[in-house]
């Protein structure tokens, strides 16, 4: 039976539609939100004044070497992430990029041209192929098992931060035809959707292969933005589902600053990640990208005021109020998934105001966090601490929260009791933590060791987070904020 399923698949794209690829070579990504008058704020040291700091311009900057890429006349004929990187090159709305970006570019525009020369194996037309209910192709696959691993691998780009991952990403997803099932989703989204539908088919023998059937239905090419396993109970999902995912035809391109042997590492029951590792690594092909420029720190013009000290609310209400206009702040609810509800001690004018505990020392989490930015575009946060052992769950949260506000480009203004860099010069690594000379003192030694706080994953988060809070306080950034929100209030209005 399998074989004449087998024969019979084999010619049904026959008997399908087939239809065009369109490209235009102009697609690109524009999520809006406001106002660059005003400018994000946050503390530096615990004095009482306020600086104004100045950076190199953030451009993506590229010298490139005698054995750098280079697109023939023929490469320009079509489409790609690389070609429109050259285009927008020559038309003077990029700098030239370093040689390890034009390498991932080029690993970027091979994966591109092997989608396209095998889109239809791949299933990648949504017009071409049959749309089944999630539940229903369970049930069909109880019957009659069906693996179809895609001709095409994936793509996992890992490397530090501020080395252009997202940029690079969402180059190539953006000139993908529009047509295609694709998806571009940041992993912190990603994974509370999965919850989010594993609670829909609660009762389901195998819910989570149910989810899979759904998301490749929707979605045979998944992008993934941030690849980051922190959580026992993720670890557990994502190794049993992208084995339904991939074996549905499922191609992966993702982003992290972690090798894939090194997700989840020293996190709980990790041995039961392993396979997930190991079908990674079969299923992509692992690219690091090797630059060491932070592009995310050459930021030009005049940077935002960084509020100083720890006694600075007044300042930071008193910002907060010249935001808000003539509205009123007031005590806000947002709705988060599964009928959750975080309550906003204050808000209006799309800005919402916090204290520190009430956002990082409570049991919230992501799915707050992307609600809170659904409704609102600015977070006046204040008190954020030096973190340690001692608060080690609350900068975890405070991650967390950076990452989702970076991501809807969200703007911030906080005071703070250091610069990013010391809010987090106590959170340390193994390695880092073996490599600290030892004290001569006995009571010097026990004081570091009671403020230090040893862990890898929140040591390796922490470079992402300075470095994302140290550009959201560029100009740049604060434009494309206000451009985003400009255009989401008048796609609104429409």
């Amino acid at each position: 039976m399998r074989t004449v399923i087998r024969v019979l698949r084999k010619f049904r794209p026959v008997f399908q539609y087939r239809a065009n690829f369109i490209y235009n070579g102009s697609a690109k990504r524009r999520d809006f939100w406001p106002d660059t008058n005003h400018r994000s704020i946050y503390s530096l040291s615990g004095s009482t004044y306020i600086h104004r700091c100045k950076h190199e311009s953030y451009m993506i900057h590229r010298a490139i070497s005698s054995d750098a890429a280079k697109v023939t006349n023929k490469e320009l004929n079509r489409g790609g992430p690389l070609v429109e990187y050259e285009r927008r090159v020559a038309a003077g709305e990029l700098l030239d990029g370093d040689s390890c970006q034009l390498n991932t570019l080029g690993e970027l525009q091979r994966l591109y041209d092997e989608l396209v020369e095998n889109a239809e194996d791949c299933r990648l037309d949504r017009y071409a192929t049959s749309k089944k209910d999630g539940r229903s192709r369970w049930l069909w696959s109880r019957f009659i098992p069906q693996t179809s691993y895609a001709p095409v691998k994936g793509l996992y780009l890992y490397g530090g931060v501020g080395t252009g991952k997202t940029m690079l990403m969402d180059l190539f997803f953006y000139q993908l035809p529009c047509n295609w099932r694709k998806k571009r989703i940041h992993f912190h989204d990603f994974m509370l959707n999965v919850h989010s539908r594993l609670q829909k088919h609660r009762g389901v023998a195998d819910p989570l292969e149910v989810v899979a059937g759904e998301i490749s239905d929707e979605s045979i090419l998944l992008c993934l933005d941030e690849f980051m396993v922190t959580d026992v109970a993720d670890a557990l999902i994502l190794n049993r589902m992208f084995r339904h995912l991939f074996r549905d035809g499922v191609i992966l391109v993702s982003t992290s600053n972690r090798a894939p042997d090194k997700l989840y590492e020293g996190g709980l029951q990790r041995d039961l990640f392993l396979p997930f590792i190991d079908a990674l690594q079969e299923r992509c092909i692992v690219h690091q990208i090797g630059s060491s420029v932070d592009y995310r720190k050459m930021t030009s013009a005049e940077q935002g005021f960084y509020f100083v000290g720890k006694h600075l609310s007044s300042l930071l209400k008193q910002k907060f109020q010249q935001l808000n206009g003539e509205q009123i702040a007031v005590p806000q609810e947002v709705e988060v998934v599964m009928g959750r509800k975080l309550q906003v001690p204050a808000g209006a004018n799309g800005c919402a105001y916090f204290p520190f505990e009430e956002l990082c020392d409570r049991p919230l989490g992501a799915a707050d966090y992307f609600g809170l930015f659904k409704k609102f575009h600015t977070l006046a946060l204040d008190g954020v601490p030096i973190f340690g052992l001692s608060n080690r769950t609350a900068a975890y949260r405070f991650v967390t929260l950076v990452d989702v506000m970076y991501e809807n480009r969200g703007r911030l203004l906080c005071t703070a009791e250091g610069t990013p860099v010391e809010l987090f010069d106590r959170i340390v690594t193994i390695a880092d933590a073996q490599q600290m000379a030892p004290r001569t003192s006995s009571r010097s030694r026990k004081s570091d060791d009671s403020d230090i706080c040893v862990d890898n994953e929140l040591g390796f988060a922490k470079d992402r987070t300075i470095s994302r809070l140290t550009e959201m306080n560029s100009t740049e950034y604060l434009e494309q904020h206000a451009e985003i929100w400009a255009q989401k209030r008048l796609s609104d209005n429409e």
